[in-house]
C-alpha cells in the first residue's frame, strides 16, 4: 500500500475510533445544554425562540438546521453531530497528511486532539469550539501547501469562513498570522493567499457584521454589548482559570473557588514537552534536508519545521485573548489552540518512539511510552463519561422543574408553537435566580428579564432563594427530587 494511502486510512481509522469513543462515553439521550438551548430554539418545533445575545453567532443553527428545522429529537440531534463532528475530524487534519512527511503523523496528531475528554464529550453537542478548531487546523495545513491551486485556496477559503462564522473572535486571531506570513515570509508571500485569508475571513464575518447593524446598530456597539455579556472584557491574566477547569466544570464563572489538579492538568503539562520535542526533531530533519540541497538545487517550499512553527503561532495567537482579555475560563475555548499544537506534538510523539527504538533496551522504552500513553487515557476518557453523568443529573433538573410548572398550568413543553407570530394565547414567561433560559425552553415558555419590571412573569424559579416583595404570596411548590437541592416555584395567582 502507498504511503499516502496508508496514511488516509490510519487517519480514517482514528476518526472511527473517535466517532464511537464519544457515543460510548456521553449518552445520546443527554437533554440539550444551555447554549444548545439558544441555538435550538431557533427553529420551531422546539420551543419558543430565547434571547440571543451579542456574542452568539449563526454558525451553530446552521449546523443544526438540517434535523431541528424538522424533528425535536435530541437522539437524532446527537446523531447528526456526531457525524458531522467525526467528518471535521478528518477534513480538518487531512492536509496534514502531506506536510509532515511521515506516515503516521496526521493520524496521531488527530488521536492527541480527539482524545481529550471535552472534545469527546462535545461531539455530539451543539456547540461551535469543535468546528472552529477544525476549520482552523485545516486551513493552516492548506495555506501551508507548496502549490496553492484554485481547489486549495477555496479550502482556505472554507475553513476561515466555518472557523469565523463560528467564533469570529477565533477566526481574526487565527488570520492576523496567515496574513502576515502571506505578505512578510517569502516562502508564503503570495497573492492567492492573501485573497483566500481576506476571502475567508470575510465571508465568515459577514452574517455577523449585518447582524450587528440590523440589531444592535453596528460593531462597534456590538463589541460592547458582547463585552458586557461576557462580563467586561478587560487586560488579566486567567491562565490560572484554563488550569483549573481541565477537569471540569464545563464553565467556571468565577473561577476564584477551584484549585488546579495536577494529574486532571497533565495535558497542560505534557504538551509543551511534546512540542518542543517535535520541533527539535524536525529541526534536525531540516538541517538534514538543507545539506541534501547544497551545490545549487533547489529547496524546499515548506517544510515540516515550517509548518509546525506556523501553526504554532497561530495556536498562541487564538488563545491570547482568553489568557489575557476573558474572567472566566472553559476547556472548550482553547480548543483551536489544542488542535493547531497537535501536528508538532505528533512529530514529539513519533521522536520519542523513534529514540527509543534506537536504544539500547527498546522494548523497555516502549512499554514505558505505552504506560504513559494509557496513563493519559486514563485521565481523559473518564473526565468525559464523569463531565456527562454531572450534565445529565443537572440538566434533569430542568425537566423536574417543568414538570412541577406543567402540574401547576403554566406551560405546555417544547412541541407546543407558542410564538407570538402564531395568533394564539401569549406565552409564559418565567423569571428566577438561576438558569432561566434552560427552564423556560423545557417547559415551553419565555425567559423572562429583571428589565421586564413592572410586568409580573407567570411563574418564578427558584433554587436557594427567597422570591422578591411583590411576588411572596403567590403559591410556593417545592420540586422533588432533583440532582442539586433547593427548587422551588412561584406561581402568580
Amino acid at each position: 500500500m502507498a504511503p499516502q494511502s496508508r496514511a488516509q486510512n490510519l487517519l480514517l481509522g482514528v476518526c472511527g475510533a473517535f466517532a464511537v469513543l464519544s457515543l460510548v462515553l456521553v449518552p445520546l439521550t443527554l437533554p440539550l445544554g444551555w447554549d444548545e438551548t439558544v441555538y435550538a430554539s431557533r427553529f420551531s418545533p422546539y420551543a419558543p425562540a430565547t434571547p440571543f445575545s451579542a456574542p452568539r453567532t449563526r454558525g451553530v443553527p446552521l449546523l443544526i438546521a438540517p434535523v431541528a428545522a424538522w424533528s425535536d429529537s435530541v437522539v437524532l440531534l446527537r446523531m447528526w453531530l456526531t457525524l458531522l463532528a467525526t467528518t471535521a475530524l478528518y477534513l480538518g487534519f487531512r492536509p496534514w497528511v502531506r506536510l509532515l512527511r511521515r506516515t503516521s503523523a496526521a493520524a496521531v496528531a488527530a488521536a492527541l486532539y480527539g482524545g481529550l475528554w471535552f472534545v469527546l464529550f462535545y461531539a455530539s453537542a451543539a456547540m461551535p469550539n469543535h468546528y472552529t478548531a477544525m476549520g482552523a487546523v485545516g486551513a493552516v495545513g492548506l495555506f501551508l501547501r507548496s502549490r496553492q491551486s484554485p481547489v486549495t485556496c477555496a479550502g482556505v477559503v472554507g475553513g476561515l469562513a466555518l472557523a469565523t462564522l463560528m467564533r469570529p473572535n477565533d477566526g481574526v486571531a487565527l488570520g492576523v498570522p496567515l496574513l502576515a506570513a502571506a505578505l512578510l515570509v517569502p516562502t508564503w508571500r503570495s497573492r492567492s493567499r492573501v485573497l483566500a485569508v481576506l476571502g475567508g475571513l470575510g465571508a465568515g464575518a459577514l452574517p455577523w457584521i449585518v447582524e450587528a447593524y440590523a440589531r444592535f446598530g453596528g460593531v462597534r456597539a456590538r463589541l460592547t454589548a458582547a463585552s458586557e455579556v461576557q462580563g467586561d472584557l478587560r487586560p488579566l491574566l486567567s491562565l490560572v482559570h484554563h488550569l483549573t477547569v481541565m477537569d471540569g466544570p464545563l464553565l467556571c464563572r468565577p473561577c476564584d473557588g477551584d484549585t488546579v489538579r495536577p494529574l486532571s492538568a497533565e495535558w497542560w503539562l505534557v504538551l509543551p514537552l511534546l512540542v518542543s520535542a517535535g520541533l527539535w526533531s524536525v529541526r534536525a530533519g531540516n538541517r538534514d534536508t538543507r545539506r541534501e540541497h547544497q551545490g545549487g538545487l533547489p529547496r524546499p517550499g515548506t517544510t515540516p519545521l515550517r509548518a509546525c512553527l506556523l501553526a504554532t503561532v497561530a495556536a498562541l495567537s487564538v488563545a491570547l485573548p482568553y489568557l489575557a482579555l476573558v474572567p472566566y475560563a472553559a476547556p472548550r475555548f482553547l480548543a483551536p489552540t489544542h488542535a493547531l499544537l497537535t501536528p508538532a506534538a505528533a512529530l514529539g510523539v513519533l521522536a520519542l518512539v523513534d529514540v527509543t527504538r534506537a536504544s539500547h533496551r527498546p522494548r523497555i522504552g516502549l512499554t514505558a511510552l505505552g504506560l504513559a500513553l494509557a496513563g493519559h487515557l486514563a485521565v481523559q476518557l473518564p473526565l468525559a463519561h464523569t463531565n456527562a453523568g454531572i450534565q445529565a443529573g443537572a440538566r434533569g433538573d430542568w425537566a423536574l422543574v417543568a414538570e412541577v410548572l406543567h402540574e401547576h398550568g403554566v406551560g405546555g413543553g417544547p412541541h407546543t408553537d407558542r410564538s407570538p407570530r402564531s395568533g394564539t394565547h401569549p406565552p409564559c414567561v418565567l423569571r428566577g435566580n438561576t438558569s432561566v433560559i434552560p427552564v423556560a425552553y423545557v417547559a415551553g415558555c419565555f425567559p423572562g428579564r429583571a428589565g421586564d419590571a413592572p410586568r409580573r412573569p407567570t411563574a418564578l424559579v427558584l433554587r436557594e432563594a427567597e422570591p422578591p416583595p411583590w411576588a411572596r404570596s403567590w403559591p410556593r411548590h417545592r420540586v422533588p427530587d432533583t440532582y442539586a437541592p433547593g427548587w422551588v416555584v412561584h406561581v402568580r395567582p
